[in-house]
């Protein structure tokens, strides 16, 4: 029996629950990245970054191939990087509420 689709999703978006690997993943939206390109971009360690593109490979999310010596990474799809700009289309919003919610406290007479 195979995996309901909505729990298939949650896994999807726990691959997707670490900073490092959204951090990639941007990077990787913009254009194709060496590992050595991301290092400076990413901050973490060598050693982890490699555990973090390991997550992603296995979830399907990127693929490498090599270039002389050097690992290259890409996106399998151009949806992730649109999945990304929704997300962040969200945050700037629920962001923006909060701030007017913060502002319109702060103009509130009578509270502390």
């Amino acid at each position: 029996m195979s995996a309901p689709l909505y729990q298939l999703k949650a896994e999807f978006f726990k691959t997707l629950g670490h900073p490092a690997r959204i951090r990639v993943l941007e990077l990787l939206s913009e254009r194709d990245h060496a590992v050595a390109e991301m290092l400076p971009e990413v901050g973490i360690e060598p050693a982890h970054l490699s555990q973090q593109l390991a997550v992603l490979r296995r979830a399907g999310l990127v693929v490498s191939r090599k270039d002389g010596s050097s690992v290259i990474y890409s996106l399998t799809s151009p949806r992730v990087a649109e999945l990304l700009a929704v997300a962040r289309a969200i945050l700037t919003g629920v962001l923006a509420e909060q701030a007017q919610l913060l502002d319109d406290l702060r103009a509130s007479p009578g509270t502390p």
